[in-house]
């Protein structure tokens, strides 16, 4: 897996609480409210708001603010219409970045993206300049828990996945990108409790950037603080010496 995985995880570990679950949720409704506009808002017919109704729950969501997201998204409630964008990049030592974003503005939002990018080394970049290094594909986690890891590895290859990880806290599922809904409801049915099912982007290649750590993730991390930016992808890997001292400081 990239350093950036790896990244995340301290992070999650380590960011203030109150403040990052606020981004969370702002993040979290604007997935819901597209998710039930482009799809209706009856989750068992609209599999991308199911996915964001079980993200938006995970991360502890109150019932009445996901209700209300999906109202707006339906058009019961009004509210901003958000439209989906994406951008590319590049980071220190040619990292490529690709950026996911919801916005109700696309001008603010591509002007922030690129201020961001300029006053931490980066460059944004023309479509399709990165986007051919990473491959779309489905994440399941599952807690790790009492679960013996090859018994859970057979239940997903059972289920239908394509690959299979436990370097992280959770066991990480890969699925093809359309597969994804099939197999999440494969282990459900078994009786697996999910973490987190989502659609991800995964680099076909990496880029060291043990020697511009520190630079890079102050990039990303202002990058993924954004509240018009979904999601930030990166083929960077960073070494575990490198990475345990960053998530010692």
């Amino acid at each position: 897996m990239s350093g950036h995985s790896k990244w995340a995880s301290i992070k999650h570990k380590k960011g203030a609480a109150d403040a990052k679950r606020g981004k969370l949720f702002t993040k979290l409704v604007k997935e819901i409210i597209v998710s039930a506009r482009e799809g209706g808002g009856n989750p068992d017919m609209n599999p991308r708001l199911r996915l964001a109704i079980s993200s938006a729950k995970g991360a502890n969501m109150p019932s009445s603010n996901i209700e209300k997201a999906i109202k707006r998204g339906t058009g019961e409630i009004e509210g901003l219409k958000y439209e989906s964008y994406t951008y590319e990049g590049y980071g220190h030592n040619g990292v490529a970045i690709f950026i996911e974003a919801l916005t109700d503005n696309r001008q603010r939002t591509v002007a922030e993206i690129r201020h961001i990018f300029s006053r931490n080394g980066g460059n944004l970049a023309e479509n399709g300049s990165v986007a051919w290094i990473f491959e779309q594909k489905g994440l399941i986690e599952i807690p790790k828990e009492n679960l013996d890891e090859d018994e859970i590895m057979m239940a997903a290859l059972d289920a239908g996945a394509e690959d299979f990880s436990s370097e992280n806290e959770n066991y990480e599922i890969y699925t093809a990108y359309s597969d994804l809904h099939t197999v999440l409801k494969n282990l459900e049915g078994a009786g697996y409790k999910t973490e987190k099912a989502e659609l991800t982007r995964i680099p076909k290649n990496t880029v060291n950037a043990d020697n511009v750590a520190e630079k890079l993730l102050k990039l990303l991390d202002q990058l993924e603080d954004c509240d018009d930016i979904q999601k930030v992808y990166s083929n960077f890997e960073i070494s575990d010496e490198v990475m345990m001292r960053l998530s010692a400081d």
